[in-house]
């Protein structure tokens, strides 16, 4: 903002110079507050042949007010230790990491596709710091998303490792999962190798449906209205907020 200010001020200053070499700080303030009153189509000018200019300033500031509106959230929920069923659950990482991010999410939705890329770039930079679980609040249970949720928690009875493969085949392939939905679903589940006959037991088990329930009652306790919601630790992001948010909460988690 600077930058652009400096520049409509030399603009507007260029009539000034041209009448004295010197002006008192108090002259140039005058000066300048009269030359808008009379000219404000110079500031339009200066704003519009630095427009791009303007917009990445006004990202910028919109961005860093949401910083600090979601700074001091996260102080308040700081406060507020919120306890969520984790059991039986993979963990993406270390299980002893000092951050753990539990994500409620949706194979079908897509900021939850973009956030999934965030919490795997965090993990990258965080390594054994940051861990994942994935819990489910798909829109549809019985659509797309439902039915891979319920696949996930069969496969991972079966295998955590394969499960965490076939949460990232449907977030790359989402695409894929919403055209053609559970025969998709299966073939991604057979392609990794894992026993079906044992997966499709599971899949009409008590025990899946048991983690979906409580994955569902978790989300209605903590008043999650839309996806994806994420815990790190005890401070709630909401959406899928961009990359630089989502490291603050892992350094204020860090902090705890």
């Amino acid at each position: 903002m600077k930058k652009v200010l400096s520049m409509l001020v030399f603009c507007l200053l260029i009539p000034l110079w041209s009448q004295a070499a010197t002006v008192s700080q108090g002259e140039l303030e005058a000066a300048v507050q009269k030359l808008l009153q009379e000219r404000p189509d110079l500031v339009l000018e200066v704003l519009r042949r630095n427009s791009e200019q303007v917009l990445e300033i006004a990202q910028e500031g919109a961005n860093l007010r949401r910083k600090h509106n979601l700074e001091a959230q996260w102080q308040e929920d700081q406060k507020k230790p919120k306890k969520v069923r984790l059991e039986e659950r993979p963990v993406l990482g270390n299980p002893d990491a000092r951050v753990k991010v539990v994500a409620f999410s949706d194979f079908s939705c897509h900021y939850c596709a973009q956030a999934a890329k965030n919490v795997e770039e965090l993990r990258k930079e965080y390594g054994d710091d940051v861990a994942f679980v994935f819990k489910h609040l798909p829109l549809d249970e019985k659509g797309p998303g439902g039915v891979a949720s319920a696949y996930f928690v069969a496969i991972a009875l079966q295998s955590e490792p394969k499960a965490w493969e076939f949460y990232k085949a449907m977030y790359d392939n989402r695409d894929q999962l919403l055209a053609e939905g559970e025969p998709f679903i299966k073939k991604t589940a057979q392609g990794l190798g894992l026993d079906m006959k044992k997966l499709q037991k599971d899949l009409q088990g008590k025990r899946v449906r048991e983690i979906l329930a409580q994955d569902q009652e978790d989300g209605q306790k903590l008043g999650v209205e839309g996806t994806p919601y994420f815990l790190v630790n005890n401070l709630v992001v909401r959406g899928a907020i961009p990359l630089d948010l989502f490291r603050s909460a892992v350094e204020m988690a860090k902090k705890g």
